[in-house]
């Protein structure tokens, strides 16, 4: 379960982010992949490591702005800074001592999901692929 949980709570992530329109959606994911780069600086536990790894993430978080690409390496990135973590026995929540080993894991669906452009999963779901920000047909009835 410690390895099945992660990649939910990511596929979860993205379907709730579906809810999101464009282009807040790509912006959002932005500020959160910024605030996932600074998760670890309040442990240190790499020490002064903690803030050249925060100033790339915020580079490549404001980078993402514009770019759901970026936004998926700021991810990567911080998947592998998990694992450095993890590795180390620091783990993202000091108490769980796998939650840096499970952050690893559900980082890498949200950041597949970001470079394939963080395409609405409830449009997905509802099995009307449509492109983003076209508004579906109306439908009119007769009476």
């Amino acid at each position: 379960m410690q390895y099945i949980a992660p990649i939910g709570i990511g596929i979860l992530y993205a379907l709730l982010m579906s809810l999101v329109r464009e282009p807040h959606r790509r912006r959002l994911n932005a500020v959160m992949v910024a605030g996932a780069g600074a998760a670890y600086l309040s442990g240190g536990g790499m020490g002064g490591w903690e803030f050249p790894f925060t100033a790339l993430v915020t580079y490549v978080a404001f980078r993402g702005l514009e770019s759901w690409t970026w936004i998926g390496v700021g991810w990567l990135l911080h998947t592998a800074w998990d694992l450095v973590h993890h590795v180390k026995g620091a783990p993202i929540i000091p108490f769980l001592h796998t939650s840096s080993l499970g952050c690893a894991i559900c980082d890498p669906v949200i950041a597949l999901w970001c470079l394939r452009g963080g395409p609405s999963l409830v449009e997905f779901v509802r099995g009307r692929r449509r492109p983003e920000g076209s508004e579906p047909t109306p439908t009119t009835t007769a009476g």
